[in-house]
Formats: C-alpha cells, sequence, structure tokens
C-alpha cells in the first residue's frame, strides 16, 4: 500500500478521457508499445501518448475507443517519439496492460472526479 494522500493531492492530476484516432506500432521502443493519438475534445485537442498495450490490443482495434490518460504531466521523449500524455491501465493476470475506460460513451475531454 502506498501512504495516504489528501483530496487535495488527487485533484492535482488531471485525468481525462479521449477517443483513439489513430494508432501505430512503435519498434524504437524498448518495450514493445503502441503510438497513440488520443483526441480529448475541444479545450486540449488531440495529444500522443506510447503505450506498453501490445499484449491485447492491435493499432486497428484501437480507434475509436475510449481511453482515460493523465493528461498534466510534462511530456516525455521515447525514442524519437515525444509522448504528451499517460494512457491509463491496469495489471492482467500476467502483467500485461488492460486499459482503463468508461463503461459508456462519455463527452471527450471528461474530467475524472
Amino acid at each position: 500500500m502506498t501512504e495516504t494522500v489528501t483530496y487535495a493531492d488527487f485533484e492535482k492530476l488531471d485525468i481525462r478521457v479521449g477517443t483513439v484516432v489513430d494508432a501505430r506500432p512503435f519498434p524504437e521502443a524498448r518495450k514493445p508499445a503502441l503510438q497513440l493519438w488520443i483526441d480529448f475534445g475541444a479545450e486540449l485537442g488531440v495529444k500522443k501518448s506510447s503505450a506498453q498495450i501490445t499484449v491485447h490490443y492491435k493499432p486497428d482495434q484501437l480507434i475509436g475507443r475510449q481511453v482515460c490518460a493523465v493528461v498534466n504531466f510534462p511530456p516525455r521523449q521515447i525514442g524519437p517519439f515525444i509522448s504528451e500524455v499517460l494512457t491509463l491501465g491496469l495489471p492482467g493476470d500476467e502483467g500485461e496492460v488492460v486499459l482503463a475506460k468508461p463503461d459508456f460513451k462519455v463527452p471527450d475531454g471528461g474530467r475524472l472526479f
């Protein structure tokens, strides 16, 4: 278990929902990954993310899927790619990533609370 945080700490994270508009293999990554372009609506627009989700997901299966991501971390250089957001997932039975997503379609850019 991690340390206890306050609600104010939680509020510092900006977790939003967006729709994947493009997804491509990322062979230059050290660990198997995909490059994602996620539309977070009018306020944030399209942001890029590198995600280690190759066990369960193929690029063409991700187009149109909503995902959750932290959008207020600083950009991170991953090989030749700048990852602007952290796409969120949970560990499966063998540690592989399973994407976190809403049960129902919601407006892109909606903030998790």
